[in-house]
């Protein structure tokens, strides 16, 4: 009987870069360990002693049936953060919640109907803004935009979306990954756009961006354990992992987005990530 199945999608059937740190580390506290692709029919989710979402990365484009098949399989075995909490987080609206409780990059709402109007609204407001998916990943789908005539605009993906200012920092200081496990802050990767080009403001290592394990800031644990809290009293959940991205802005170290689905955990980059991973799932499992 495998103990955990780590769930994953069919184009990473081994998982995340650095996956396999966490199955060794887990085998080491005598937890066996096994990646699957959430929508393998095959798999027998209800063998596993526990479920945890990694690296299902197309969930983006398959959201409501990624959502049901969670649902699915919470009802045959725990699984972790849960598919209330998946819901709530998948769409980017829920920045606009937590924005009323810690400090966060301004977020508005826009669909079809309120495009012109609301883009309009924001461009007046912030100058140069940013367009995502409402639900998306991967930095797939973002525009940046300086004016309703903007040629970039016609890149949008389908409605709705949000819009953002355009945070400058990002080009330079870059945006900082908290890793925040059981409520308390265990380690932080500074992304940076080092390394892009033609003015990319998406710090992923698919667009060029770069990566890097660094000490653990004491402002940045204090803002991501406040936003993995206050998410938790809004959902009413047990929120056990969570990756809190950071940004500058006006002066101090505001939250850009909060992933409780299927965060890179970046334990390529910071291989103790791992080893405080599978202690977590191993107290999960008592």
């Amino acid at each position: 009987m495998t103990d955990v199945l780590l769930a994953t999608f069919a184009l990473m059937p081994d998982g995340e870069p650095g996956g396999d740190l966490l199955v060794d580390a887990l085998a080491e506290r005598g937890v066996r360990a096994a990646w699957a692709c959430w929508d393998d029919p095959d798999v027998d989710w209800a063998g596993a002693r526990l479920v945890a979402v990694r690296s299902t990365w197309d969930y983006h484009r398959r959201a409501p049936e990624f959502l049901a098949w969670a649902r699915r399989t919470s009802v045959a075995t725990p699984l972790l953060n849960g598919p209330e909490v998946f819901a709530w987080n998948a769409d980017k609206a829920y920045l606009t919640e937590l924005a009323d409780l810690v400090p966060a990059v301004p977020t508005e709402l826009l669909d079809d109907a309120t495009l012109v109007a609301g883009l309009g609204a924001a461009l007046e407001r912030w100058g140069s803004v940013v367009i995502k998916p409402r639900t998306g990943a991967g930095g797939v789908g973002v525009v940046v935009a300086e004016s309703l005539a903007d040629e970039r605009l016609e890149g949008l993906t389908a409605a709705p979306w949000v819009v953002q200012p355009l945070v400058e920092s990002v080009r330079t200081s870059g945006e900082v990954s908290v890793f925040v496990l059981g409520g308390g802050a265990v380690s932080q990767v500074d992304k940076s756009t080092a390394g892009t080009a033609g003015g990319e403001i998406r710090v992923h290592e698919l667009y060029g961006g770069r990566s890097r394990a660094v000490p653990l800031g004491e402002e940045q644990a204090v803002v991501a354990e406040d936003a993995v809290r206050a998410a938790a009293g809004l959902t009413g959940a047990d929120l056990t992992y969570a990756r809190v991205d950071l940004m500058q802005w006006q002066g101090r170290w505001v939250l850009s987005e909060l992933e409780l689905i299927e965060p890179g955990l970046y334990f390529d980059v910071e291989p103790a990530t791992a080893t405080r991973f599978a202690d977590l799932v191993a107290r999960q499992l008592g």
